[in-house]
């Protein structure tokens, strides 16, 4: 295991970015520092249970290896993927296959908003790094399309409802991928959210409509980890 820095090494970088001797400054520093290393290991904390969770793992067993109650395990990891997502890193056009979902799950007269409509929504983004990984294994709108119609046919005309936009009625294993792909974003060193991270994210839980179908049309999570790589090493030179 890889220590982290101790006390002393914490101590010289906070005021090494301080970039000032005045005690006020420093103590912001070290605020902001300590904020930012405690949301980055909740964030890890949080995959490696999702991990856990994707892989069958009972609360019971989370639980004792974190060394807490059950009761405490759920209510910190589980509550949060019913939670409303945060979507401030998200980018614009990760935000746009978002707001697509509604569109697609209101097309099938769902008044849900569930994984399927998410993978579904990438393609009106033909030029997202997750949509580029997707067709270049030849899975299209037409293929995702057939199967989310054997995996969660379309409603009846009758039970279409109208869905609030201000508190979108995403399932649990939406919201689920919706924060997961900020600790997939992390652990890229990504300061961002893009499609390729929800992307990533749908393979936390193996049992999700989407996950389904991405394994079912021939894509596993390595290749797709490796397909994005390569997509944004090229994005980047």
């Amino acid at each position: 295991m890889t220590p982290g820095p101790d006390l002393q090494q914490l101590i010289t970088t906070i005021k090494t970015d301080a970039g000032s001797d005045d005690e006020l400054q420093q103590l912001a520093t070290a605020a902001a520092t300590i904020n930012e290393l405690t949301t980055t290991s909740d964030a890890a904390l949080g995959f490696f249970v999702d991990r856990a969770r994707g892989a069958g793992k009972s609360w019971v067993e989370i639980s004792a290896v974190l060394g807490v109650s059950k009761q405490a395990a759920h209510k910190r990891f589980a509550d949060s993927w019913t939670s409303k997502p945060a979507l401030d890193r998200y980018t614009e056009r990760t935000k746009a296959v978002v707001a697509a979902a509604a569109d697609v799950a209101r097309e099938r007269n769902h008044a849900f908003i569930g994984t399927e409509h998410l993978l579904l929504a990438f393609f009106t983004q033909p030029q997202a790094v997750a949509t580029l990984v997707l067709l270049a294994h030849g899975i299209t709108a037409d293929s995702v399309g057939a199967a989310v119609d054997v995996e969660s046919p379309a409603g009846p005309k009758s039970a279409e409802q109208t869905l609030d936009a201000d508190n979108p009625p995403y399932t649990r294993r939406t919201a689920h991928v919706l924060q997961g792909a900020v600790g997939e974003a992390l652990t890229l060193g990504h300061n961002y959210v893009g499609t390729e991270h929800l992307l990533l994210a749908f393979y936390r839980d193996q049992a999700g409509v989407a996950t389904k179908i991405l394994l079912q049309q021939g894509l596993d999570e390595a290749t797709a980890w490796n397909d994005i790589r390569t997509i944004l090493d090229r994005i980047t030179k």
